[in-house]
């Protein structure tokens, strides 16, 4: 059998068995937190959750093992978890399962695939930071008008050259009715010409009020 294949629980010493999986769960916890820290905005409360969650998930695993009380008594502890816990984004629940999977692996002895298999999934989220792949993200464009401009097509020409796409999505009005607010949802063409198309409202709208900022998410960070 290949050597990747062993577990060192079928030693004599269990004790330095348990201390040697704890401590590559440790390891496999550290990785996936600097790999989910990567280029991305995470809190520490959720780095901390994924170096523990290794050692947590292997020393759990370790008592069920065999024993059907202890595991249905851990099943019902974990229920309530679900509970209160908040939907987070598609990366952070990869990289939950990543950590969750790497204490599964070091519960069961496997102390070399586990640190493998985490090596390896953290390069895949290294390298693909770097890859453009999705939608640019989403701007929320805020403009200020006075009541004497006509808004359905006052600013078409400066979108067009500016933005891959545009959308208002609210209007309201301000100042006794004197002004107007339109929130539009933007996608930029090209960053670095925020500036000019901002200069270029401030022409249209007379100077008043303009503010362009990251959409917000709308789920739950972790």
């Amino acid at each position: 059998m290949p050597a990747i294949l062993d577990t060192v629980l079928g030693t004599q010493n269990t004790v330095l068995a348990f201390l040697l999986c704890l401590a590559t769960a440790l390891v496999c916890g550290v990785l996936s937190a600097l790999a989910a820290s990567y280029r991305a905005h995470t809190t520490k409360s959720f780095l901390v959750s994924l170096i523990l969650l290794p050692m947590i998930v292997s020393t759990v695993i370790m008592m069920v093992n065999g024993n059907v009380g202890t595991g249905v008594a851990v099943m019902g502890a974990f229920s309530l978890v679900r509970f209160r816990s908040v939907p987070g984004k598609a990366k952070d629940i990869a990289t939950i399962f990543l950590a969750m999977t790497a204490g599964l692996a070091c519960a069961a002895g496997y102390i070399v695939i586990a640190l493998l298999f985490t090596a390896i999934i953290c390069a895949v989220i290294v390298v693909l930071a770097h890859v453009p792949m999705g939608a640019q993200r989403v701007m929320d464009l805020q403009i200020t008008v006075p009541e004497t401009l006509h808004i359905a097509d006052a600013f078409g020409d400066i979108f067009e050259t500016y933005t891959k796409s545009c959308r208002l999505v609210r209007t309201k009005t301000a100042n006794m009715g004197s002004l107007y607010k339109l929130f539009y949802k933007v996608q930029m063409k090209d960053k670095t010409q925020v500036q000019e198309m901002i200069d270029a409202l401030r022409v249209r709208n007379g100077n008043l009020e303009i503010s362009l900022a990251e959409a917000e998410d709308s789920i739950e960070e972790l």
